[in-house]
């Protein structure tokens, strides 16, 4: 059960809604450290499929972009594509970071990147945020 709870709360914390997943992971590896890389997998196999339903939306929701709702202008996507194509792909290892990660992942989506390219850079992201954490609990404890 602590596994499915780590890749609900990974899964949630991906996407656009307010959700955190790090002080879950940390206190599992603190109760159970033997199982600290099963633990840092289910967290880091829902984060990563949680940002691949983000670029998805982001795919899907460039259809709608001639509707008045649609929350860019087409002035305001040039200029993102812009600044995305500048950094490319590697901007997406700033997936893991909070606030501008969750909305990077969707902007990949709308602007086409690529599947695969997405899919690598966001899971090196995601993974090596979590690794990072676990190893830092298992330094403390």
């Amino acid at each position: 059960m602590t596994y499915v709870a780590l890749f609900i709360a990974g899964l949630v914390a991906a996407t656009l809604l307010p959700a955190q997943s790090e002080g879950l992971l940390a206190y599992h590896i603190t109760q159970t450290p033997m199982a600290v890389w099963g633990l840092v997998a289910a967290a880091s196999a829902g984060n990563i499929l949680g940002s691949m339903i983000n670029w998805w939306i982001g795919r899907a929701l460039l259809r709608f972009q001639d509707r008045r709702w649609f929350p860019a202008s087409p002035r305001a996507l040039a200029r993102a594509g812009a600044a995305y194509h500048t950094y490319g792909r590697y901007s997406l290892l700033l997936s893991w970071v909070p606030i501008i990660g969750d909305p990077l992942t969707v902007i990949a989506g709308v602007l086409r990147e690529p599947f695969w390219s997405f899919t690598l850079m966001v899971t090196i992201a995601k993974t090596g945020r979590y690794v990072v954490l676990a190893v830092g609990v298992l330094s403390l404890i």
